[in-house]
């Protein structure tokens, strides 16, 4: 077993390869009333309810499946159960499930008497390394993805390396998404890994390894700079153009699948704007499609452009992205012109 430390608003860990139903226990010990949040296809999968049982201070709440959680009707429902359930500031919540879940289970949360405690169970590797580390919580509206949140540390990240079993080949590639970003952005060694397991399934065989990379630079980002002042913003290396592909597609579209076309744009944008070098915008592609990712998109550019406006990273009129001076060299790109959009653009159509 592996742990992280994350310094945060306070400090916590992400414990890496532990068994979800000790967890479960521990946290109902530790608290007054528990409150569990899961989507339906792990509920019937893992059998939720029979680990739930002996537990008498806990409640199970089944959310929706995948990005289409992160509604506001859905947080309504949560603030309800929450309510009936009498939660006080004793007690906490547990989020069960991959990116989406963990986003809308820390939400609630943090808007639950202004606070109270919770926990995140991954069960993606996509949550795994990104989503449920950092302390982002917040849902989708209308205009955009993650506009409604706040920043609400978890008490604890558990990490069981089993989900990864029954996660399919597809939604593990999309995970692969935000690793090979860490690889882009920090690690480069998470890089070389992947180009020696080329594939999905020789990928596998190495999750542990590349999730303990990717938390790692993560969890030290992240405490440098919790609120994301500056230097957390290289994490959304791929993320502004990617989350427009996303909202665009009404979420029908793996989040990782449009980071991928998110990082190949962003790679492109940066070679043309400060001359990134074309072997390693090439390497973005082919890295990507090593694990049969998109990297390339056939959406109507103006709508694009739209939904980048209102993207969180935005000032004013300013569309803001990250790109690279060279592999693990972050650079942040500001007053980008349209004309260097619609000419990146055209690079990535095909």
């Amino acid at each position: 077993m592996k742990h992280i430390k994350v310094s945060a608003e306070h400090e916590y860990q992400v414990h890496l390869d532990v068994h979800f139903e000790g967890i479960l226990n521990d946290v109902s010990k530790s608290h007054n009333k528990v409150l569990i949040l899961a989507p339906e296809f792990i509920v019937s999968t893992y059998h939720l309810e029979q680990f739930l049982h002996p537990l008498e201070n806990a409640s199970l709440f089944v959310v929706p499946d995948g990005e289409h959680q992160k509604d506001i009707s859905i947080v309504e429902k949560i603030w309800q159960s929450m309510g009936e359930a009498g939660l006080t500031r004793s007690d906490a919540l547990i989020a069960i499930g991959g990116g989406a879940t963990t986003d809308l289970g820390g939400f609630a949360a943090a808007t639950w008497l202004r606070g109270i405690s919770w926990y995140a169970i991954p069960t993606t590797l996509a949550a795994m390394v990104d989503a449920s580390v950092g302390g982002k919580t917040g849902i989708n509206s209308q205009v955009g993805k993650n506009l409604i949140g706040s920043f609400h540390s978890p008490q604890g990240v558990y990490v069981d390396l089993r989900f990864l079993k029954t996660l399919s080949d597809r939604d593990f590639a999309a995970g692969l998404a935000e690793v090979i970003k860490v690889g882009f952005i920090r690690d480069t060694e998470i890089l070389n890994l992947l180009q020696s397991k080329n594939t999905v399934a020789l990928a596998r065989e190495i999750s542990e390894e590349l999730i303990y990379r990717s938390v790692a630079v993560k969890a030290d980002v992240v405490s440098q700079d919790f609120q994301e002042s500056r230097l957390r913003e290289i994490l959304n290396y791929g993320h502004t153009f990617g989350h427009a592909i996303e909202k665009y597609s009404h979420y029908e579209m793996r989040h990782g699948e449009a980071v991928s076309i998110g990082l190949v744009f962003a790679a492109e944008l940066a070679g043309r704007v400060i001359g990134l070098k074309s072997d390693v915008i090439d390497l973005h592609r082919s890295l990507l499609q090593q694990f049969d990712l998109p990297t390339s998109t056939h959406i109507p550019f103006p709508p694009l452009m739209e939904l980048m406006r209102s993207d969180k990273k935005s000032r004013g009129d300013s569309i803001r992205f990250i790109g690279l001076n060279s592999i693990g060299t972050p650079h942040w790109l500001e007053d980008v012109t349209s004309n260097d959009l619609e000419a990146t653009y055209e690079r990535i159509t095909s």
